[in-house]
């Protein structure tokens, strides 16, 4: 996760498979649009490294669904397709004033973790930002921290291709 004293969307490109290996291969994004201002940011991150590194536009799926904790049956679903290389989540949970903002982060990332615990089709990539203020989500966003959209789709190319 990015941190004040790491920028995660730095990455070493020299890391990443072939853009020939990427051209064929298909990836889905689940984003969130509750706090869109947000998720798109990072959906606009996820798509554009995508295609940076290789993957056609037309291989990339964007499921949209109303909030974060829909991005687990969303994810599901497009897993079971077997159709895509791996699935990118992508939210953002700000902290509120009721105990809402526990049950959605926990929910969602325990639904993601048993994703990839119990399927064997494709990784399914966790990209949802959980902050204490909107400000922390804009530095997440394309902000000062980079774009966790782009490290989700760095993160889904190297877990696509963890033997290439």
């Amino acid at each position: 996760m990015a941190t004040k004293y790491k920028n995660l969307s730095d990455y070493d490109v020299n890391s990443m498979p072939p853009a020939q290996i990427l051209s064929n291969q298909h990836y889905a994004i689940a984003v969130a649009d509750w706090n869109s201002e947000i998720t798109y940011a990072l959906l606009d991150g996820a798509f554009d490294t995508l295609v940076q590194h290789g993957v056609k536009p037309e291989n990339i799926k964007v499921v949209h669904v109303p909030g974060a904790f829909e991005l687990t049956f969303a994810a599901q679903k497009l897993a079971y397709l077997s159709k895509y290389s791996a699935v990118i989540t992508l939210g953002c949970v700000i902290q509120g004033d009721t105990p809402h903002f526990d049950y959605v982060c926990q929910g969602v990332t325990y639904g993601v973790a048993k994703l990839n615990a119990n399927q064997e089709c494709c990784p399914v990539v966790f990209g949802v930002l959980t902050t204490d203020t909107m400000q922390q989500s804009i530095d997440r966003a394309g902000g000062v921290h980079g774009n966790k959209g782009t490290e989700g789709a760095v993160t889904a190319i190297k877990m696509a291709n963890i033997v290439w």
